[in-house]
């Protein structure tokens, strides 16, 4: 077989590779972008229902208190000089042992005792989407291949 010829349907074939391949992602997509919808569609329904208890709520002269936000984001903001051994334990287990370090934590009975008891030594917030992002894009890390890698797209986590 004359060496163009075989050039030639070498580069055919790496054509209908790449054409299936691209297919394949197409696919790939289109699922994600599915899922992607059906979680707006999830949201979007629990905002309407909020809207409308409120408005009923108002309609019949009452007040419509929304749920309280069951996740904090937790950041030291003092040292260690003259922590008392309690609140160092507190610290410890809310996995705060430096100044700056910040983690989620799970609202309930006990996380909420011991957010008070170390409240000098801290500052929380209840995260929103945009100070996650926020957060995640500017000091998040991943380990790729053993390496850390800063988390720069979303395509990284994936």
């Amino acid at each position: 077989m004359p060496e163009t010829q075989k050039r030639k349907n070498f580069t055919q074939l790496k054509i209908k590779r790449l054409r299936k391949k691209f297919a394949q992602k197409m696919l790939r997509k289109a699922g994600r972008r599915k899922l992607i919808y059906e979680e707006a569609k999830y949201y979007h329904k629990e905002y309407r229902t909020e809207i409308r208890m409120a408005r009923m709520a108002r309609k019949a002269s009452n007040f419509y208190v929304p749920a309280e936000p069951k996740l904090v984001f937790v950041i030291r903001i003092r040292g260690i000089n003259s922590v008392s051994p309690k609140v160092r334990k507190v610290l410890q287990l809310l996995r705060l042992r430096q100044i700056s370090h910040g983690t989620f934590v799970k609202l309930n009975k006990a996380s909420i005792n011991m957010l008070r008891m170390v409240e000098p030594y801290i500052a929380w917030e209840y995260p929103n989407l945009k100070s996650v992002n926020a957060l995640i894009y500017k000091r998040g890390y991943g380990k790729i291949n053993k390496k850390q890698i800063a988390l720069t797209d979303n395509a990284l986590t994936a």
